[in-house]
């Protein structure tokens, strides 16, 4: 795997099951993309649960899910689905509420930290996102997750001695531990170069800014003024 000890870290508290933490990798990616250090900087997805004690239920709808959690009404919970798809699709995501299965994302989590280790990390929260949000599958089934791991390039064998045990279940409560120790109250949470943060899924430009501020401090280039710890 790729040495990236010579980069900047940017760390990504996010949770598959949040819609705002798709949008948030797109418009980071648009940033990223802007940025022109960008083969400096090293991606690590860090674990958070939203609702860590979830129960999935593939025979019950996220609408359902959120009239419950919101107590609002089935009508008013797909109104504000609505509203949600609505602003997916200005960055080109495709969110089908419907079929959506709400899912405990402890097993995923433990799938991301699995792709980490062979360098596929990105690859597995985005093809995670798009499980969730766009196909409809059950990410906390660990023949869903096999198979999304071997359409990513990871081994189907590893995978299932992973994920029927409680392998990087470690890692991940560690990922929590240090969510809850920095103060990450929401998600997706962006921390750069453990100096600089951005809390949700601000603007393309938020996060380009926030991507040079770190790089500059990084790489010991003077900036023209004293930058602070940023949380929006």
């Amino acid at each position: 795997m790729e040495t990236t000890k010579n980069k900047m870290k940017v760390e990504i508290w996010s949770d598959v099951m949040c819609p705002y933490c798709y949008m948030g990798k797109r418009k980071f990616e648009t940033a990223l993309s802007q940025f022109n250090e960008a083969a400096d900087v090293e991606i690590v997805w860090k674990s958070f649960q939203l609702s860590p004690d979830m129960i999935t239920a593939p025979d019950k709808s996220i609408h359902q899910l959120l009239a419950d959690l919101m107590e609002i009404s089935i009508e008013e919970a797909k109104e504000y689905n609505d509203r949600v798809t609505n602003s997916a699709k200005q960055y080109g995501l495709v969110y089908n509420f419907d079929t959506a299965i709400p899912a405990n994302s402890f097993n995923a989590h433990r799938f991301s930290h699995l792709a980490k280790q062979h360098g596929l990390q990105d690859e597995a929260e985005e093809r995670l996102f798009k499980a969730y949000f766009s196909d409809g599958k059950n990410v906390d089934d660990i023949p869903t997750l096999i198979q999304l791991g071997v359409e990513i390039g990871l081994d189907a064998d590893e995978l299932k001695t992973a994920l029927e045990s409680d392998m990087y279940a470690d890692d991940v409560r560690k990922d929590l531990y240090e969510a809850r120790q920095i103060g990450v109250r929401g998600v997706p949470f962006f921390l750069f170069d453990n100096k600089l943060s951005v809390s949700g899924a601000q603007d393309s430009k938020v996060f380009l800014e926030t991507l040079e501020k770190a790089y500059a401090q990084y790489s010991g280039k003077k900036l023209h003024q004293p930058w602070k710890l940023l949380k929006n």
